[in-house]
C-alpha cells in the first residue's frame, strides 16, 4: 500500500471517528437539555410553576438552606439513614447504601441524603464530600445535619442542610436503602427528579412533568419582567397586577 493511500485512509476515519464523538456529545446536551432549561430560571418562577403545573408543593422546609457554596440543578439519587433503634437486632450499623449511592452517580446528578429523625446528625461529613466532588456531582441536598464545613466550603462542592452539628451517624445509624423514592424536608423525591437549589430554598419538580414546569417557568420568568418597568413607570404595584394578572 503506497503512502499517499494510507495518509486518505487515516483522513477518513479520523473524520469518522469525529463524526461520532459529535454524535454522542450532541445526544448527551439533548438528553440534559431540560436540566441546562432549569438553570436559567428564576427557582421562585419554578416553586410557582410546581403548583400550577403538579398541584402540589415543590419546594423543601424552610430550613433546607446553602451551608456551602452555589445554586444548583441536576437529576436527583437517593439514599436514607436509619437510625439504629429503629432497625432489626444484629443489623450492620454502616452507611454502604449512601456511599454505594455517591460512587456510583453521574456526573452532575444530585444527592439526597434522608437522616431520619436527624438534625443532631450529620449526614455528610468532609470523605463524603470529597467523594462526591470527585464524581462530579452538581450538589447535595441533606435533610439532616452538615459536619467539616470549613474542608467542604475549601473542596467547593455546594451543600444544603438543615442543621450544622459535628455529630457522627457512624454507629448510630445505617444507610440500608439507596435510590427509593424518599421524603426529604416535606417533599416526596424520586430518583430522576430534577432538584433546583439556589438561595430561595429548595425544589423538587416530579421527572415525569419536567418539561411542562420548565415552560410554565420560563412564561412566569418573562411576565415578571415585563411587570417591572411597568411598575417603575407607573409606581404602583396594583396597576402591573390588573395589567398582568401575576403577582
Amino acid at each position: 500500500m503506497n503512502t499517499k493511500l494510507l495518509i486518505k485512509i487515516i483522513i477518513i476515519f479520523s473524520v469518522i471517528s469525529l463524526a461520532g464523538c459529535s454524535t454522542m456529545q450532541k445526544k448527551q446536551v439533548s438528553q440534559d437539555s431540560i436540566v441546562e432549561g432549569f438553570k436559567h430560571v428564576a427557582i421562585a418562577s419554578v416553586s410557582d410553576a410546581v403548583d400550577q403545573i403538579v398541584g402540589q408543593r415543590g419546594f423543601m422546609n424552610y430550613d433546607m438552606r446553602p451551608v456551602i457554596g452555589k445554586s444548583f440543578v441536576g437529576r436527583a439519587r437517593t439514599a436514607t439513614f436509619t437510625p439504629a433503634d429503629k432497625l432489626p437486632e444484629g443489623t450492620e450499623l454502616n452507611l454502604k447504601s449512601a456511599t454505594d449511592m455517591i460512587d456510583s452517580a453521574e456526573e452532575g446528578e444530585v444527592g439526597i441524603i434522608v437522616v431520619e429523625d436527624g438534625l443532631n446528625i450529620a449526614g455528610i461529613g468532609g470523605l463524603m464530600a470529597t467523594a462526591a466532588k470527585s464524581r462530579g456531582l452538581a450538589g447535595m441536598v441533606i435533610d439532616g445535619g452538615v459536619r467539616d464545613v470549613e474542608e467542604i466550603t475549601r473542596l467547593g462542592l455546594p451543600v444544603f442542610g438543615r442543621s450544622i452539628t459535628p455529630a457522627t451517624a457512624v454507629n448510630y445509624y445505617a444507610a440500608i436503602e439507596k435510590d427509593i423514592t424518599v421524603q426529604c424536608a416535606g417533599v416526596t423525591v424520586t430518583p430522576g427528579d430534577i432538584i433546583v437549589a439556589g438561595t430561595d430554598g429548595v425544589i423538587c419538580v416530579p421527572k415525569d412533568k419536567a418539561e411542562e414546569v420548565l415552560k410554565k417557568a420560563q412564561e412566569i420568568d418573562v411576565t415578571e419582567a415585563k411587570m417591572v418597568p411597568y411598575i417603575q413607570k407607573y409606581k404602583s404595584i396594583q396597576k402591573a397586577v390588573d395589567e398582568f394578572n401575576r403577582i
